[in-house]
């Protein structure tokens, strides 16, 4: 699956125990310790990874998005659209403690999405998420995955996944995630970065310490479309600034991307291995939490349901395939990427001085796009874990 300039490792500190802190609104994800799990652990430490306490939670948060996030803290990150898809992200950025936990936040942003796909059913896009084998054939940040261990009784699934970040060590992500279905055709997923016996950590990559992601998959009503609202949150040892900059620049690209795959989902053979076990392991959503949903999801304005494709006049981006880029084109790509880093990783300059470096660079070799052209630049380095 789950989907996060040199070669030196990141070395991850051990954690310091910290006192509890009082609970603050939105403050998700619920905890940030990694828990361990042996190989053949008993059902008990199994289903402790990815609980319904985690579940109700996250209901919670993702009805953020249906109503105006802006007015309860998030600073709104992009807006984009065309006929096909359309995508709006949000990001926060808090200092101090995560509830619940004893992981002291640094100010790695957590960000909250929502997309929405015309013409896509959502088991369609339930499989398309869920699909890892697919999964590597059209994200060429994804260098390998592996299942490491399911348990049926609690339908939670442990995988690990690495992934490459261009000029940078690659990430190891050892996962832990479960499904939830309901009446209605939505499904739900929630994600946590764990440790595994059967997954060693090794020099070569780098272990992501902290992942929580959670998604909400709905039909939009009254429409042929569907819409996920993804909750994203990870350290994975980028520069904040770094990581906060790439992901702005380039999500829209990698949407583009993802829809282009999605729009090519192979239907007519059988399910993959990920496919399988993911519709025998996916468990019922709790009725109890039917009436979270209805309460988070009331909005008095705006909807997430509501947004629908802006037009070409407001700034649509179509999504094209991306050609070959010319010499220059990657020579300047090259350079901005080169000096964002040194500025944002090494440097003592301020941010300002730094995004003005990177911005500089950016410009002094841009060549000049006809309106409405397809954006340009890659941002395998920065995307969410899906």
């Amino acid at each position: 699956m789950p989907r996060i300039l040199s070669k030196a490792t990141t070395k991850i500190q051990p954690h310091h125990t910290h006192p509890a802190r009082k609970r603050r609104r939105f403050m998700w994800p619920i905890s940030c310790n990694p828990l361990k799990v042996h190989s053949e652990p008993p059902h008990s430490r199994v289903e402790g990874l990815v609980t319904e306490d985690d579940l109700r939670q996250l209901v919670g948060s993702l009805g953020v998005g249906a109503r105006q996030p802006e007015l309860e803290g998030w600073d709104p990150v992009i807006a984009k659209g065309n006929d096909a898809v359309s995508y709006k992200a949000w990001g926060l950025v808090r200092q101090g403690f995560a509830f619940r936990s004893t992981h002291r936040l640094d100010g790695t942003p957590r960000y909250l999405s929502v997309t929405t796909y015309e013409g896509c059913s959502t088991e369609l896009l339930r499989d398309f998420y869920m699909d890892n084998e697919y999964r590597m054939e059209w994200d060429n940040t994804v260098i390998k995955h592996e299942q490491l261990q399911c348990d049926e009784n609690s339908g939670i699934e442990i995988g690990r996944t690495v992934k490459k970040f261009p000029l940078l060590t690659p990430r190891e992500y050892i996962l832990a995630w479960r499904v939830w279905a309901s009446d209605e055709n939505s499904f739900y997923c929630l994600v946590k970065e764990c440790e595994h016996s059967l997954a060693p950590r090794q020099r070569k990559f780098v272990r992501v310490r902290l992942l929580r992601s959670g998604w909400c998959i709905r039909k939009v009503p009254g429409r042929d479309a569907c819409e996920i609202t993804v909750l994203h949150h990870e350290d994975n040892g980028m520069n904040i600034e770094m990581a906060k900059l790439a992901f702005s620049k380039g999500i829209w690209n990698y949407i583009c991307k993802m829809n282009n795959a999605l729009r090519r989902y192979p239907q007519q053979r059988g399910p993959s291995i990920s496919i399988s076990t993911m519709r025998r392991l996916t468990k019922k959503f709790p009725q109890d939490l039917q009436s979270n949903v209805d309460e988070s999801n009331r909005s008095p304005v705006n909807t997430a349901a509501a947004v629908a494709p802006p037009t070409p006049s407001s700034g649509t981006s179509p999504c094209k395939q991306l050609g070959k880029k010319s010499s220059r084109e990657t020579i300047a790509s090259g350079l901005l990427l080169i000096g964002s880093i040194v500025c944002l990783s090494k440097g003592r300059s301020n941010l300002g001085a730094q995004l003005a470096m990177a911005f500089f660079l950016k410009k002094a070799f841009k060549q000049d796009k006809e309106p409405g052209s397809s954006p340009r630049g890659r941002t395998d380095a920065t995307v969410p874990m899906q």
